[in-house]
């Protein structure tokens, strides 16, 4: 069953893989306790690409990032206006390997899938190590985007997921990832309680 978030412009890359036309994945994790969100692309190094489709835009991105970084960047994209972090900004993504198999178009309960990052470095670890031990959950957010379109990605709304059962070695980082549990949720989720409702003080 064909996904009706995907953009026709992805539809049409995927069924005729034109060869002037890449489609990048990328992901986007978050937690409370991280600085900023851990944003990778699977690609390769590549920043003349990015500055030829966006100019001085584009460079200043780069010019903001740290020497290290701005040499493993694989994708400079602009996020979707509804963003949870950076809405509508240009943003930077690390050029790293990650193997995502999405859920399935499916009727099944929660959905779930196994998420692999390699060639992780120490920082990525040590923040995923710390986020796996806290009560606030993880975050990922999957967005493909078109090699020829750095203006946004070619869903709509991109796929966010929560990751559980983190596992991070120097090398690698796995983890199960799934849909939000809505079945699992309270309903009506309002707690009332004397604090937010005094009126239930008697």
């Amino acid at each position: 069953m064909p996904d009706p978030a995907l953009s026709q412009a992805i539809r049409e890359a995927y069924a005729a893989a034109p060869s002037e036309v890449v489609i990048l994945h990328t992901l986007e994790i978050r937690h409370p306790g991280f600085i900023e969100p851990i944003r990778v692309v699977r690609n390769f190094p590549d920043r003349q690409s990015w500055i030829a489709l966006g100019g001085a835009a584009i460079q200043a991105v780069l010019d903001a990032m740290a020497p290290e970084d701005r040499e493993m960047v694989g994708l400079v994209a602009r996020l979707e206006g509804s963003a949870p972090a950076d809405a509508g900004q240009l943003v930077p993504f690390i050029a790293l390997a990650f193997d995502l198999e999405l859920p399935p178009v499916e009727n099944v309960p929660v959905p779930e899938a196994v998420l692999t990052i390699d060639n992780v470095g120490r920082e990525i670890t040590d923040a995923l190590e710390a986020a796996a031990t806290s009560q606030h959950r993880i975050e990922v957010t999957y967005r493909p985007y078109l090699s020829t379109d750095i203006e946004g990605p070619q869903m709509d709304p991109p796929l966010t997921l929560t990751l559980s059962d983190a596992r991070a070695s120097p090398l690698k980082v796995t983890g199960r990832v799934r849909m939000l549990d809505f079945g699992n949720k309270a309903f009506p989720s309002a707690v009332y309680t004397a604090k937010t409702f005094p009126g239930l003080a008697r």
